[in-house]
């Protein structure tokens, strides 16, 4: 199938202030009816259940407790049952989608439960089944928000009433998780964006406009 859209994916670990920045990109497309903004995983969808069972900590109270490739089905299920009932028609009719979070999430969050040795094999695998098994479009840009650890906890912490998932819960995963994002930016070529800057953090308003040059880099002449 001839695929003719365009899939721009945000990342960033936990309390890497992604959900910030998609939301100020999305602001600036709001009138373009080209551009759909999608969020996942989808909790309010019946997609969505193991993965929520997952991350609740029904099936372990640490990441480890389920084997990346196990937990990465789960959360592939929400994203094809997203693109069959949703926005895989506006994508393939030539539109434009930007996503919070994707197939590359999974490689930055499984891919951290794993020996170095044993990474690649299952990124391999992890695309190799999205792309290709599933029929899943690739992203043509990812943009990784990389945020030091230590940052992103104090901001996680400062979530009032967020206790977090199993993911925000362990501290050294989050550790891993950054190594191996840091890893696949210079592997596939992510647009790596650096949310500190001479050991300060920068300002959302800031990030927000390299983020934005980077989409309007990729969507061309569409006018936001």
């Amino acid at each position: 199938m001839q695929h003719k859209g365009k899939l721009i994916a945000i990342e960033g670990t936990d309390g890497s202030g992604k959900s910030t920045q998609f939301r100020l990109a999305c602001a600036r497309f709001r009138d373009a009816k080209n551009v759909r903004c999608i969020q996942f995983p989808r909790y309010d969808q019946p997609s969505a259940a193991l993965l929520k069972m997952y991350l609740n900590g029904d099936f372990g109270t640490d990441p480890e407790s389920v084997n990346p490739y196990a937990a990465s089905t789960f959360f592939a299920v929400d994203r094809y049952a997203s693109f069959k009932t949703d926005w895989g028609a506006h994508y393939q009719g030539g539109g434009a989608v930007l996503c919070d979070r994707y197939t590359t999430s999974n490689a930055i969050h499984q891919a951290g439960k794993l020996p170095k040795e044993a990474q690649q094999g299952f990124v391999s695998w992890l695309f190799d089944f999205e792309y290709r098994l599933l029929g899943l479009p690739k992203p043509d840009c990812v943009i990784f928000l990389d945020m030091p650890v230590q940052h992103a906890l104090a901001l996680l912490q400062n979530r009032q009433g967020d206790g977090g998932d199993i993911h925000e819960r362990d501290h050294a995963y989050m550790a891993h998780c950054r190594e191996s994002a840091r890893a696949l930016c210079d592997q596939y070529g992510w647009h790596k964006i650096d949310c500190v800057a001479h050991g300060n953090l920068r300002a959302a308003e800031d990030i927000h406009r390299e983020i934005y040059t980077v989409i309007q880099r990729v969507l061309g002449e569409l006018d936001a």
